[in-house]
């Protein structure tokens, strides 16, 4: 199924996106899409009604779409997860996962605006698959049995600003991550039954309608399995953490695009999870 929060900051709605173009009112069952739900949803899938007719019809046109989920209590992000990306950082190929976070309250709608912090000098974009955690995950004992902890996935864009993140950094990647509007995400979370293999999904972005990356999940160094195995063995997934995956080749770090200014547009698209759109504009 495809779930999504309809509404302004902070009053957001739970809708169920429907396969007839339909969509409908979740909340008599949530007040959200969270970790509570998401949770409940995982363990009984029948908690959605097969038959959406059985819920109340909405209209979202004219509504602005919200992250589709709640603000999460963590948004893991893996860092050099595509070899080619590794290398047009300069860096080689991690043999482990790279771990660093973003704040929280970075994660905006996928349509909202993305702010240029002040001081910029570098900000960049980066598609990745998103994955929402739906059951608690600790010291998992192995990457088969990590993906039953998944509820669904998204499209999110890691927005970094590279001079925040390297220059100043102090060795954290964090500075350069955390900035407000820093992580669109959406416009849907699908569950992860709906998607089946998370490493079989194309990924592509465009800055001002000008192809950037092109890649497939599949080239990812660790899979999502590994990821969420790995994590599990230092920290506590709880349901509604976000984690994002890593970005494939074909960013401004590259040195072949400009960064991002005023005005431009960025699109991230992943197959069957859909696409986002976001201006910039100064802080």
């Amino acid at each position: 199924m495809r779930l999504m929060r309809v509404g302004e900051p902070g009053h957001e709605s739970p809708v169920l996106a429907a396969p007839n173009g339909h969509y409908y009112d979740l909340s008599p069952l949530t007040a959200d899409i969270d970790g509570a739900f998401l949770n409940r949803l995982l363990d009984d899938p029948s908690l959605v009604p097969a038959v959406p007719a059985q819920l109340p019809e909405t209209e979202i046109h004219g509504r602005r779409i919200g992250a589709p989920i709640a603000r999460p209590s963590a948004v893991l992000c893996v860092g050099q997860n595509y070899a080619a990306h590794a290398a047009e950082s300069g860096a080689e190929p991690p043999e482990q996962p790279i771990l660093f976070y973003k704040s929280p309250n970075t994660v905006v709608g996928p349509y909202d605006d993305v702010l240029i912090p002040r001081g910029s000098l570098r900000t960049d974009w980066e598609v990745e698959l998103a994955v929402v955690i739906g059951r608690r995950a600790s010291y998992l004992a192995s990457p088969e049995e990590a993906l039953a902890h998944v509820a669904g996935y998204a499209v999110t864009n890691d927005v970094s600003e590279r001079s925040f993140q390297l220059d100043v950094s102090g060795g954290q990647w964090s500075k350069g991550k955390s900035c407000a509007t820093f992580n669109p995400l959406g416009p849907v979370l699908v569950t992860a039954d709906e998607v089946g293999d998370p490493q079989g999904l194309r990924l592509r972005s465009w800055v001002n309608g000008e192809p950037r990356q092109d890649s497939k999940t599949s080239d990812m160094i660790f899979s999502v399995a590994r990821i969420v195995h790995h994590l599990s063995q230092y920290l506590v997934l709880e349901p509604g953490d976000l984690i994002n995956t890593g970005t494939p080749e074909g960013v401004a770090l590259s040195g072949r695009f400009p960064y991002l200014g005023a005005g431009d547009v960025m699109e991230m698209d992943i197959s069957g999870l859909g696409r986002q759109r976001s201006e910039l504009r100064p802080a």
